[in-house]
């Protein structure tokens, strides 16, 4: 498989996933700064925490971790809550330019790598005996969590100015 012609499987999965990626940028468009760090649930996370978490926890450690295998990156992993929290003096747009700059940097990792190709690292000490085996499994499973939390912002918008994502009449 070259870098260039991922296998159609691979394309069509990286195809949802970016439909879905655009989904987590396109509900939060509009919101200022402010709206971005308002917690709207009453377990406290905002919207710009949660892009972030999708940014550190999702993009980055699934795929340049986990498929890749990039030592720099696993060097540089946190464990627990801290990717849901932005510091005060961090820019929301610097938060989301990370999000799509991270999305880019998997994409490069997904279109050179086989669906079946199998991981190049596994976290034990979070998850025990792997669960996910391949390029394919990380997909779905990346899919899914970032499906999930589309549907997380979608509520959060509405909650924050009523806008919906996607209404069908």
């Amino acid at each position: 498989m070259s870098e260039t012609h991922p296998d159609g499987e691979v394309r069509a999965l990286l195809r949802v996933l970016d439909e879905q990626r655009r989904h987590v940028l396109g509900i939060l468009d509009g919101l200022d700064a402010t709206a971005l760090r308002r917690p709207v649930l009453p377990s406290g996370w905002h919207c710009l925490g949660l892009v972030q978490h999708l940014t550190l926890d999702v993009e980055r450690f699934w795929f340049r971790a986990v498929v890749a295998g990039d030592e720099k990156v696993i060097d540089g992993l946190t464990s627990g809550d801290e990717a849901w929290r932005v510091a005060p003096e961090v820019p929301a747009g610097d938060v989301l330019g990370r999000y799509r700059q991270e999305a880019e940097l998997a994409g490069a990792v997904i279109t050179a790598t086989p669906a079946d190709a199998p991981l190049a690292w596994w976290p034990h000490d979070l998850f025990g005996e792997p669960h996910l085996h391949t390029l394919r499994d990380v997909l779905l499973h990346v899919i899914t969590e970032t499906a999930c939390h589309a549907g997380h912002l979608d509520a959060a918008r509405e909650l924050l100015d009523g806008r919906r994502w996607l209404v069908l009449t």
